[in-house]
């Protein structure tokens, strides 16, 4: 698995574990305060849109992940 498809994953599970706890009508809601992070990581992934930079994919390459362009025999789309 490469470094882009793991961002995603986290992001989307951050997105969906934080609005989870910070909507009203969810059932596992805790505080309104959790749909800060929500607000955090869709600021993050817009500001990386543009700026290619991205916290997390440094903390991921340090850990020894590939990026998707390092990875012998990735098909290109």
């Amino acid at each position: 698995m490469n470094s882009e498809r793991i961002i995603r994953i986290m992001a989307g599970a951050f997105v969906l574990i934080s609005v989870l706890l910070g909507a009203p009508a969810s059932p596992l809601y805790h505080s309104s305060y959790w749909l800060w992070l929500a607000a955090f990581v869709g600021l993050n992934l817009f500001q990386s849109g543009f700026t290619r930079f991205c916290p997390a994919e440094l903390i991921l390459w340090k850990l020894g992940v590939k990026s998707a362009g390092d990875q012998a025999g990735c098909a290109t789309r």
